[in-house]
């Protein structure tokens, strides 16, 4: 058979060819690659048509000699894939700003105070030996570590962390009060249930009147934590009703007054609850000032829904640390609560100025917590009788006197009734004592540390001493009842009586003719003093507190509290 010669090649004609193009020399017949993205080829060469390579917002593509290359493809394919990824970047950047932006919890952080584990800072909130940390993160155990300084916290020792608390300067191991705060400001922003804890032993010193600042718009429940330590004998039903009135006047828009005892349990089925029926899908937040017992409180939860909630009894194993220290909590820590989905949060505490723990050091503080019930006690004219009758004084009643509340308080009567009573409301650790005014600054500075404790030890010599005074000018129109309530902040309070209860004679109209109380308030500098109506308390609280009229709106509106 006769070869083709090379002119007979480039008269071949393929059918997939158009007419026009030339077969290049080296062109082999008997091998031809056919790239096609349809299923199905049409043999018949005049409609077949190529398909397109359309870019979004590229301009439309020329043909013939104006067609584009593929290396114009490719760039411009290039360049729509670069700017498609700068936009998923900037997506991702946004994202992740956010993220950090909001509430959320470390990756991996000490289950006990919610402080994100480190190795290198021994000193810090955090610290875990690095063999150890080794250790859980081979087995994947991080999140069941417990740090060093919870460690020290649950066996009893005062490892404060808090920079400015304490009588601490701060410094690299401390967490300033303003970071935790700022942890808590992004929680406006988040669609969630506020717990809001307040202790009844320093209602007005831990009530958070601000708290909206952080809380947003979010539904809040008020709980009153710490009710077992009221004095025997007092009547809840007077008190949830003063719990009400008082965050009316503060002007606090909540859904309901839980009092409870995170020890004895009381309350908390209530509180539970409200909660499920408020949740909604939202996560809980648990918020408060430092030390009013938002850590117990997520226990005492825990416990009572333990018994039907696994996913509750599997969380008890992992529960966060109790201790006095204020700022026990350094960050939040996220808690696995309830079996139908749903998060609950122990924040960190906010760290007041104006209460007594802020001035105190951190060996002092145990003090300053009460650890059984109340119980007032009171100075009539009769108890300064029995203790200064080898004096040879002429008084018949406190008016002249100086009563010391540990080195923390000193309250000078100025004018009182002969029959009047002051009450302290406070822990036993903290003693009382009485004393001439004349002679009040001469035993200050020789009892401070000894018989007037806290401060105690080395701090005494550092001790600022009572810098601020408050006269207070006590108004009253009723001998039957308390006038008020002088409240210290973070320490407790004095119940006013113009008239003792247990020394008043029925048939004596008492009523003088200027009804006024005159006392001098001395406290450290920034502690801050409240005066406000009497907290019914005791068995004679019952008697003497009257109920208000409520109009219908008012009962609508009011808040509905539990016991």
């Amino acid at each position: 058979m006769i070869p083709k010669t090379l002119s007979s090649l480039t008269s071949f004609s393929h059918p997939f060819l158009h007419p026009q193009f030339k077969i290049p020399k080296s062109y082999n017949p008997g091998r031809v690659i056919i790239i096609c993205n349809n299923k199905s080829i049409n043999p018949q060469p005049q409609q077949q048509t190529q398909p397109e390579l359309s870019l979004p917002g590229s301009e439309p593509q020329g043909t013939g000699a104006a067609a584009p290359t593929r290396g114009d493809i490719y760039l411009e394919r290039q360049q729509l894939l670069r700017s498609q990824s700068l936009v998923i970047e900037k997506k991702k950047k946004k994202k992740k700003e956010k993220a950090n932006g909001s509430l959320k919890v470390a990756t991996f952080c000490c289950y006990g105070c919610g402080a994100p584990l480190q190795v290198q800072e021994m000193d810090a909130p955090g610290y875990v030996d690095p063999d150890t940390y080794d250790l859980k993160k081979k087995h994947r155990q991080l999140r069941t570590i417990l740090c060093g300084r919870c460690r020290l916290l649950s066996h009893g020792h005062m490892v404060t962390a808090v920079g400015g608390n304490g009588g601490y300067a701060g410094g690299k191991q401390f967490v300033t009060a303003e970071e935790l705060r700022e942890k808590l400001r992004h929680l406006r922003h988040e669609k969630a249930l506020i717990v809001k804890l307040v202790d009844i032993v320093d209602f007005n010193g831990s009530f958070l009147a601000h708290v909206r600042d952080l809380a947003g718009a979010n539904p809040i429940i008020l709980v009153v934590t710490k009710v077992d330590l009221l004095p025997k004998g007092t009547d809840f039903n007077c008190v949830g009703d003063w719990v009400v009135e008082a965050t009316m006047r503060k002007k606090l828009n909540v859904l309901s007054v839980h009092l409870t005892s995170s020890k004895s349990l009381v309350g908390i089925t209530g509180v539970v609850s409200e909660i499920q029926k408020e949740k909604k899908g939202r996560d809980v937040y648990i918020l408060g000032a430092a030390n009013v017992g938002k850590s117990a409180f997520i226990n005492a939860i825990l416990k009572m829904l333990s018994d039907k909630d696994p996913v509750a009894a599997m969380a008890r194993k992992y529960k966060p640390i109790q201790s006095a220290v204020p700022g026990t909590t350094v960050g939040p820590i996220q808690i696995n609560a309830f079996l139908g989905g749903g998060k609950v949060y122990d924040t960190p505490g906010v760290h007041l100025h104006h209460r007594q723990a802020a001035v105190v050091h951190s060996q002092d503080l145990p003090a300053l917590a009460p650890r059984s019930r109340l119980r007032g006690q009171s100075f009539t004219k009769e108890v300064v009788l029995d203790q200064w009758v080898s004096e040879k004084m002429e008084f018949n009643s406190l008016t002249g006197f100086s009563i010391f509340w540990g080195g923390l308080v000193r309250i000078d009567v100025l004018k009182v009734l002969p029959e009047t009573c002051l009450t302290f409301y406070g822990p036993k650790a903290v003693k009382l004592h009485i004393v001439p005014t004349s002679k009040a600054d001469e035993f200050y500075k020789k009892e401070l540390g000894g018989l007037l404790t806290p401060p105690s030890g080395e701090q005494v010599e550092d001790w600022a001493g009572l810098e601020t005074a408050r006269q207070l000018r006590i108004t009253f129109d009723d001998t039957q009842r308390p006038a008020c309530d002088v409240a210290i902040s973070g320490l407790g309070w004095i119940t006013v009586e113009p008239v003792s209860q247990a020394l008043k004679d029925p048939d004596a109209d008492l009523m003088p003719e200027a009804p006024v109380i005159s006392l001098d308030v001395h406290v450290p500098k920034a502690v801050e003093i409240f005066v406000r109506p009497p907290l019914p308390v005791g068995k004679f609280g019952g008697e003497w507190y009257q109920y208000r009229d409520l109009t219908e709106k008012e009962e609508e509106t009011r808040p509905k509290w539990y016991f």
